[in-house]
């Protein structure tokens, strides 16, 4: 055996066996790496969550998840932003006062809201715990007064909520809907979870 053949072995041997550690490499950075996302059941315990509202509409809602409760973000119209106003005499709690849920200070105003337009809430009824449906269009409705100006109805017991997710009054909810700790990290991306740095 030439010492050629020999080298060539060796050579063929050595990329052979660099090429099998860089794929076992890889098989093992991939899951590392990935473990540093935080898990299904972090993100349920409480990790935050990133929300793109760029493509939001005046008058649509979506709806994410937070710690497993489903987390309102409404871009209200201005007709329905005129509406919180008018309202207030009829509510339980038009200055978010109550502490079973208690209200951050950023959202203590009319709107409930850092930005007016944009409403986020956990879509939870304070009663107990059944998810109020969507009410938005004004006027006389089956369950709602016929002075309704849009807002929520909780289809268990029949609380019903303005647009700000704030109850009225003489209803079985003892509160406000709940305003999750939230804050801008851009003018179009919203981060739930967490409030902003001082």
């Amino acid at each position: 055996m030439s010492e050629a053949t020999v080298d060539n072995g060796r050579r063929t041997w050595l990329i052979t066996s660099c090429a099998m550690g860089g794929v076992g490499a890889a098989a093992v950075a991939v899951p590392f790496v990935s473990s540093f996302q935080p898990s299904e059941r972090a993100r349920a315990a409480g990790a935050s969550v990133e929300v793109d509202i760029s493509g939001l509409q005046p008058g649509e809602k979506i709806v994410v998840e937070w710690r497993g409760k489903p987390v309102w973000i409404m871009r209200r119209t201005e007709e329905q932003l005129a509406t919180l106003e008018k309202l207030e005499d009829q509510l339980a709690d038009p200055n978010s006062q109550r502490t079973a849920y208690p209200t951050p200070p950023y959202a203590r105003n009319r709107h409930r809201s850092i930005k007016p337009e944009i409403f986020i809430a956990i879509g939870i009824c304070s009663h107990l715990g059944c998810s109020p449906i969507d009410k938005l269009q004004p006027g006389p409705q089956p369950s709602l007064p016929n002075d309704w100006l849009g807002g929520f109805l909780c289809p268990c017991h029949g609380s019903t909520f303005d647009l700000a997710g704030r109850v009225f009054r003489n209803k079985p909810a003892p509160d406000n809907l709940e305003i999750p700790p939230h804050h801008y990290l851009s003018e179009t991306v919203v981060l739930i979870g967490e409030e902003a740095k001082a």
